[in-house]
């Protein structure tokens, strides 16, 4: 199980949202890449960064943020934010970025998922953020018809790596994940699933070392580590332990 710590970038800053909501965002560091530093230096091996910016935008907008980050650290990177075709997710993988993640692109344009997962083996994930079960695009401005299951079975037979799965209502609010709707999903899906929004505390660790959670390649905590809810050590030698007996 990996715990992948989040850094989400507006306006090149390190903020947490609350909804996705950008009118409602908190700054907790003004210097991203010291932030992965601390990131990796307390012993996290993967990190998951967003382009706040570039999903309502539809393009990147805090690349030089983005490229001090690859530059500070050695760890891997996962990249989602407003990669919306072929050229930009060359780039990105180009420049260092382990793998992408798909988001608004993935209801719109089904067929680039599928060529670049045929492009890029393993370097190609799908991020499903959904509001009351229904995936929401565009930097969850806008919302869709359709449902979060049917959108991962859409991608079954495409090569993709994870499907990153968020439940916006939790987002930002320290409520605990979703599990029940994750393992829905991933119940019904060969792909891997990480569960995103809501993990609050040492609880959601915890809970995602159970036995039916063994299906999912991990989760990302955002606020809990940035308000100290959750103690990075505390949460790593955990995970350490369950891989350990596993």
């Amino acid at each position: 199980m990996i715990l992948f710590p989040a850094i989400d970038l507006k306006g090149g800053q390190c903020v947490r949202l609350q909804q996705g909501d950008m009118a409602r965002a908190t700054v907790f560091n003004a210097d991203p890449a010291a932030q992965a530093r601390d990131f990796e230096r307390q012993g996290f091996e993967y990190l998951h960064v967003v382009d706040l910016d570039g999903a309502f935008a539809g393009r990147a907008m805090n690349a030089p943020a983005i490229e001090a980050i690859l530059a500070a650290i050695s760890i891997p990177v996962q990249l989602g934010g407003g990669i919306r075709d072929i050229a930009a997710i060359e780039a990105w993988l180009g420049r260092g970025i382990t793998r992408v993640i798909i988001g608004t692109a993935a209801v719109r344009d089904p067929a680039l998922v599928r060529q670049a997962a045929r492009l890029y083996p393993g370097r190609v994930a799908v991020g499903i953020d959904a509001r009351d079960g229904k995936v929401a695009v565009e930097g969850w401005a806008a919302s869709s018809e359709l449902a979060a299951a049917e959108l991962g079975k859409r991608f079954e037979d495409a090569g993709v790596a994870a499907i990153v799965y968020t439940d916006i209502a939790r987002d930002g609010l320290l409520k605990g994940l979703n599990i029940e709707a994750t393992l829905a999903l991933a119940d019904g899906l060969s792909i891997p699933v990480i569960a995103s929004g809501g993990l609050a505390s040492l609880k959601d660790v915890e809970r995602l070392l159970l036995p039916d959670c063994a299906k999912l390649e991990g989760a990302i905590a955002g606020r809990a580590l940035y308000d100290g809810r959750l103690d990075p050590a505390q949460a790593l030698a955990l995970i350490g332990r369950a891989k350990a007996l596993a």
